[in-house]
């Protein structure tokens, strides 16, 4: 399947935004809705293979993005308008909403190879074998392989992640219901859960529930906007003053920042 597409797949699945895809020589796979899939890059877009499902790999890469227009806002910054020059065609993703949390769960202070390993570790142990590639656990997989998520290397996180799990699969968060929940009502649903603070928040609102105005700020980006822009203070202050600075496409500033040095 040809998909004609303003991306570069290599800063779009390579930034740390989501950690299940890996690069072969030219080409991505990785599992999205429990299916393997592939991409590789063309002139005007790319092939993907796996699947013949076009609304569900445009809904992922959010195709409705009007990239020219969020490119012109966040560029009126000079600093970011060098950025979009050197990784243009970065898009946001649109992760699943259970994958994205529990990701993001296990991705409190760790670097991006860790989280990558945690997650294919819970994949292994809990998920579905797809054909040598593992579907991401649902919270009953997970619940029901107590012991194996115990045996995943996750550190204090594996009583967090089954918790989150047994809190989903219970409803009492429905991360469905989030999708219509403005910014501040979903991260403030969000921080009911164990683990999940501030930046966590501010991840999966961004990348799952397409609030672009959401700013995670973690070390590295607390360290560019002091560099940068002489920024810095609490989370709740830095926070309130980049979102005012960059805007309703702040989340397209904040993945430049971090991945485009």
């Amino acid at each position: 399947m040809i998909i004609e597409l303003d991306v570069s797949l290599d800063d779009t699945l390579g930034c740390g935004q989501a950690h299940r895809w890996k690069k072969n020589g030219d080409s991505w796979a990785g599992v999205l809705r429990n299916r393997i899939i592939e991409f590789k890059e063309t002139e005007n877009g790319f092939v993907c293979s796996g699947t013949d499902d076009r609304k569900m790999i445009l809904d992922y890469f959010r195709a409705d993005d009007d990239l020219d227009l969020i490119y012109r806002e966040i560029s009126e910054d000079p600093h970011i308008a060098e950025l979009v020059k050197k990784c243009h065609g970065l898009r946001i993703l649109k992760q699943d909403p259970w994958e994205c949390t529990a990701t993001y769960l296990l991705a409190t202070n760790a670097n991006v190879k860790r989280i990558g390993t945690m997650v294919d570790n819970v994949c292994r142990t809990s998920g579905k074998n797809i054909g040598g590639f593992f579907a991401f656990p649902t919270p009953e997989e997970l619940l029901a392989h107590c012991d194996d998520v115990c045996k995943c290397k996750l550190g204090y996180r594996d009583l967090r992640l089954l918790e989150l799990a047994r809190t989903v699969a219970d409803k009492e968060l429905d991360l469905e219901d989030l999708r219509t929940a403005d910014y501040k009502e979903c991260i403030d649903s969000l921080k009911t859960v164990n683990g999940i603070g501030n930046k966590v928040a501010d991840c999966i609102a961004l990348f799952s529930y397409g609030h672009l105005n959401a700013f995670p700020i973690d070390a590295r980006i607390e360290k560019r906007l002091k560099e940068i822009y002489d920024i810095e203070g609490s989370y709740s202050h830095v926070s309130s003053v980049v979102r005012k600075k960059f805007g309703r496409f702040g989340g397209y500033s904040q993945e430049f920042l971090y991945h485009c040095n």
